[in-house]
């Protein structure tokens, strides 16, 4: 049970929900925008998160589109995870995410809702960031379409009052030779110790990860490293293990050396399955 209350808006437009948000700052209230809410339930309900207002934006038919426009592959920040799985318009984008929590809890995750994650995990970027997609932000009466690498800096940046309205990716991204590989403590669903999503384009190793270090990540560095065939296999990984962007996380879920463990491991398992592909 979530011991506060708290105004409940389901807006059927972007604009709609701008002015909502808007309004109920200038009242003074808390106020978030949620998709899913399956993360705003749980940690409310473990008095991690209060609000005094949300709005639910899976009302808002912008957010819940999931086509294939022209040459780009649309994807609203309301659609669940199932149904980017069901899809199949992303291969890898499907795979990654259909390792995110179980088959029940994937039915109300949103693509929006696992990108905005407050967890460090935040798997569903991964192929975003590979296949450099694009967003479309809402926010002070504009909508502005903007790399996502511009504004997802180990989280997603947004100012109070913008809302992530849609992901944009080039179709040719969905017939890339990919891996997904997530390496969990127990079971196949769960927090990841590591996982790595990879694809090939243009003939170079397109790598990023998450569970390795506290936010998830693509490094030019490490994707140099990997497709350097000067170096063995070894070598690759021991130099990407080393360049890492920042310490291996050490919690309840792995130590730091089991998790460089794994992550070796995981490399290896990449690199061989790719060539493999390529081969």
């Amino acid at each position: 049970m979530i011991p506060f209350d708290f105004e409940y808006y389901k807006p059927t437009t972007v604009t709609e929900a701008l002015n909502i948000f808007e309004d109920i700052q200038k009242r003074g209230k808390k106020v978030i925008f949620y998709s899913g809410g399956t993360e705003f339930i749980t940690f409310a309900r473990m008095n991690k998160m209060a609000a005094e207002a949300v709005i639910d934006i899976k009302g808002i038919p912008d957010c819940q589109v999931l086509e294939v426009q022209g040459e780009t592959l649309v994807i609203g920040s309301a659609v669940s995870l199932n149904k980017i799985v069901d899809s199949k318009l992303f291969p890898l984008l499907g795979q990654t995410v259909k390792g995110v929590a179980d088959h029940t809890s994937r039915n109300k995750i949103t693509l929006g809702g696992n990108i905005n994650s407050g967890l460090m995990y935040r798997e569903g970027v991964l192929p975003l960031l590979l296949s450099d997609a694009m967003v479309k932000i809402a926010g002070n009466e504009e909508k502005n379409i903007l790399p996502l690498k511009d504004v997802f800096n180990k989280k997603l940046q947004l100012n109070s009052g913008q809302l992530l309205v849609q992901i944009i990716i080039d179709v040719s991204y969905a017939s890339q030779k990919f891996i997904c590989l997530k390496k969990t403590k127990i079971s196949k669903v769960g927090y990841p110790v590591v996982t790595i999503a990879a694809l090939i384009k243009d003939s170079k190793i397109r790598a990023a990860f998450s569970g390795v270090c506290d936010y998830p990540f693509r490094s030019s560095e490490i994707e140099a490293i990997l497709n350097d065939t000067s170096l063995t296999n070894d070598e690759q990984i021991e130099k990407a293990v080393k360049g890492l962007p920042s310490p291996i996380v050490n919690d309840i879920q792995a130590s730091a050396g089991y998790r460089e463990f794994v992550l070796k491991n995981t490399l290896q398992e990449t690199i061989e399955a790719l060539k493999e592909k390529t081969s």
